[in-house]
Parts: structure tokens; sequence; C-alpha cells
């Protein structure tokens, strides 16, 4: 994500120790919803200066990506239970990631990858200024399926393959 830039915003969080990691080692859909309900609720205590998003990350669970997609809804109704609509979101990240409409190897869905399944809760605030930060928002995802065409597949592979920097 940072490498390649492909969220203009994540560099500046991640350097700032404002991303919380946390893994997960529920075996079961309905454990992963409580870890997510905590989760939910730190973030929405903590001050946005001590942490500003969270991951997290369940390998246990959830690895078939049709049964992790179908959990969204889930993850979006707890949202609501818990009355945080407008405050906190779920995005998602899967290793098997796949786009409506599009074929399994589209390098498009490379964008929403990950080794593991990861469940992202970000403030709605801080998307909003993100956003607004940028004079076209949809110029993001259209530079990112470029820079992801230009690096190809064989590209991609080799990232994950590269020794880590430093």
């Amino acid at each position: 994500m940072i490498g390649l830039n492909l969220c203009p915003f994540a560099a500046s969080v991640y350097l700032g120790d404002r991303v919380r990691f946390q893994v997960s080692e529920q075996r079961s859909a309905a454990g992963l919803l409580d870890d997510l309900r905590q989760e939910l609720m730190h973030l929405h205590t903590a001050p946005a200066e001590a942490c500003e998003t969270t991951l997290v990350i369940h390998p246990w669970v959830l690895n078939d990506f049709i049964e992790f997609n179908d959990f969204l809804q889930i993850c979006d109704a707890t949202v609501a239970e818990l009355g945080l609509e407008g405050e906190l979101q779920v995005a998602s990240f899967h290793p098997q990631y796949q786009f409506a409409g599009t074929r399994a190897d589209d390098i498009g869905n490379y964008t929403n990858r990950s080794p593991y399944p990861t469940l992202h809760v970000l403030r709605e605030a801080s998307v909003e200024r993100a956003v607004a930060a940028v004079s076209d928002p949809d110029a993001i995802y259209e530079n990112n399926i470029l820079r992801l065409e230009a690096l190809g597949i064989e590209g991609w592979d080799a990232l994950w393959k590269a020794p880590p920097a430093g």
C-alpha cells in the first residue's frame, strides 16, 4: 500500500504511529465479530492523535473470499448496532479479493489484496478530510489501476518475494 502509494493517505498515518494492528486469534466468525466490536469501541474512544485507524487481521477465519464478503454485511450492521454510523466504517482486504464484474486474475483486484483477510476500521472524518484534500479523488483509483497494470502480476509477485528493505 505505502510502497506503491496505492493509498496516498496511508504513509503519514503509518509513519506517525497512528495505526493499530490487531491480530485476531479467533477461529469462528462469531469470535471475529466480538474482536471487531472491541476494535470499533476502541477506535471510537481513542483520540485520533493517538490512533487514527485499526487493521484487524484474522488469519484463521473467513479465508474463503465469498464468506468474507458476506461477513462484511454483518460488519456494517454491527457498526449501526453500536451507533457508530457516520463515525466509523469497515473497509476490507483479502488474499483473493475480487471486485464484482472482474476476473480473479484482474490486476485491479490487487488494490484490495492482502496476505491475510483484514478488516480496516476507519474514522469517517479522516476519510472525508483525506478526500477533501485531493482535487480529484477518483483519480486515486484510476492511478492505482495504471500503476498496477504497469507492474503486472509478475511484478506484484516479485514484490512479495523480495526481502524487506532496511
